[in-house]
């Protein structure tokens, strides 16, 4: 007998289908209803791997300078010292190891160094002049120290108002003597900076703050990638000073002359610097005078003004601009953005716009 089967009643090959196809569903079913929440777990997962990856940590450097610190930078206050740069004071003892170094204009046409020491720590310093009016809109933005042999009180009670902490030899501060076989006096204070650093108090131990800003290497210092190439540089500060700084592609260092003779310290070390930044600037006098008669001058560091940096063989037009007394110049380009020097030191050229010049070849 044929068994005949009803088309109402499924055979067991149907009945297997659909079972199939109801779990299908219900996997279906279960992918739409939690299939967001996969993603959402696969997006947290991706972006905790990301936080995972650890930021890159940039080498210490020295706030000054801008170089590398080995093992980190030493946590140590900026030290000023007020340098003498007249014939009679040639050659200075310690002005190679400053990270910083302003010329400024002062009686007679002769200029002086406010040299900042931080990176290094010089055996000696000298010699060493008394301080100026101009000189707490110099230092102030470092809140450190400063180190000088005297001056009218109305300029040193003006360093005291910048915060700075101030070391004297007219007030019988540690650390100065006059040096035997160099010069005759006042050509002859020189100073030990390790007594000054000694003695900081409590609120001037702190390392200062950045300057001037720095590229993380020579070649992304602006000057050298939109600068225009130069050899040397021949200033006018007054009648009788005339540094020059010419390129040593050698040293990758600009070399300074006080007019033709090249500038060396004591120790016959060639006076150099990985940036040199000029600003014009107005000189004027004021009412006080010095022991000989001549009018103290003044320089105006505040407002803006036309500058020029030279880095790396190359030099760029730039605006300086300072605020307050203890704001830092600041640099800029002519499209505004910051001007960055190279990581090494940097001399400073305070050039009268009445009187002085620059010149570039």
């Amino acid at each position: 007998m044929v068994q005949r089967v009803s088309a109402h009643r499924p055979t067991r090959r149907r009945r297997v289908a659909a079972a199939v196809a109801v779990l299908g569903s219900f996997a279906l079913a279960g992918c739409s209803s939690g299939g967001s929440t996969t993603v959402e777990t696969s997006q947290a997962d991706i972006a905790a791997s990301k936080s995972a990856v650890p930021t890159p940590v940039l080498p210490a450097t020295w706030p000054l300078t801008g170089v590398a610190a080995d093992g980190g930078a030493t946590v140590r206050a900026a030290l000023a010292v007020k340098i003498e740069n007249s014939t009679a004071a040639r050659p200075q003892t310690g002005l190679e190891q400053a990270d910083m170094v302003w010329e400024e204009v002062v009686e007679g046409g002769i200029t002086r160094f406010v040299a900042v020491y931080q990176s290094q720590v010089p055996e000696e310093v000298g010699p060493i002049r008394s301080v100026r009016p101009m000189d707490p809109k110099i230092v102030g933005p470092l809140k450190g120290l400063i180190a000088f042999s005297g001056g009218q009180q109305q300029y040193v009670d003006m360093l005291s108002a910048a915060g700075l902490q101030i070391f004297s030899q007219d007030q019988g501060a540690d650390g100065f003597y006059r040096k035997k076989g160099v010069a005759a006096a006042p050509h002859n204070v020189y100073a030990t900076p390790a007594t000054f650093w000694a003695a900081a108090d409590s609120t001037h131990q702190a390392s200062p703050p950045q300057q001037f800003a720095h590229a993380r290497t020579a070649a992304q210092a602006t000057a050298v990638v939109a600068g225009t190439a130069a050899t040397n540089l021949a200033l006018t500060l007054s009648g009788s000073s005339h540094p020059q700084w010419g390129w040593d592609a050698a040293s990758s260092t600009w070399l300074r002359s006080e007019g033709t003779t090249e500038s060396v310290s004591r120790a016959g070390v060639r006076m150099a610097a990985t940036n040199v930044v000029v600003l014009r600037v107005t000189v004027q006098n004021t009412s006080a005078v010095d022991p000989a008669g001549n009018p103290v001058p003044e320089t105006v560091l505040e407002g803006s003004g036309e500058a020029l940096v030279a880095t790396g063989g190359k030099t760029v037009t730039a605006t300086w601009t300072k605020g307050a007394e203890l704001d830092p110049v600041t640099l800029t380009a002519a499209d505004g953005t910051t001007i960055s020097l190279a990581p090494g030191n940097t001399w400073v050229e305070l050039v009268p716009i009445d009187g002085g010049a620059v010149a570039i070849s």
